[in-house]
């Protein structure tokens, strides 16, 4: 059975080749737009009966960011031991403890490689090295 990801990211591009590599990778992708649009994939997800293993997300993104996405999950006990990585830009340190603070399992700064995303995912969702 694949994995579940939700994947969220505020920039189609990004959405599109995170949908592509994690395909192609034999896991089953959900994509969101921002941290509003990924609480109702998440929900929606749920209610299917098909919440995610893991989850990716953005930090920088318009109506909710990445910090208030992971707090938000994190205040769900349905979702509170969901592997949750960071895909952003930033680098900072200061960001990266905030993340781990909010809830992050791990961080990755963008571009991304297909190949150590994946392996992230399966370490982080369990399923050892890829």
């Amino acid at each position: 059975m694949s994995l579940k990801i939700l994947a969220v990211d505020d920039s189609r591009t990004i959405r599109d080749m995170l949908k592509l590599a994690l395909a192609q990778a034999g896991f089953a992708p959900e994509v969101a737009e921002d941290g509003v649009h990924g609480l109702e994939v998440l929900e929606e997800m749920a209610q299917d009966g098909t919440p995610p293993d893991a989850i990716i997300t953005d930090i920088n993104m318009p109506r909710m960011d990445g910090f208030g996405f992971i707090d938000a999950v994190r205040a769900k006990s349905a979702h509170s031991a969901v592997p949750i990585l960071v895909l952003s830009t930033e680098s900072a340190a200061e960001l990266k403890a905030r993340a781990r603070a909010s809830g992050a399992t791990g961080w990755i700064v963008k571009p991304f490689d297909p190949v150590k995303l994946v392996k992230a995912i399966n370490m982080v969702a369990g399923k050892g090295a890829a």
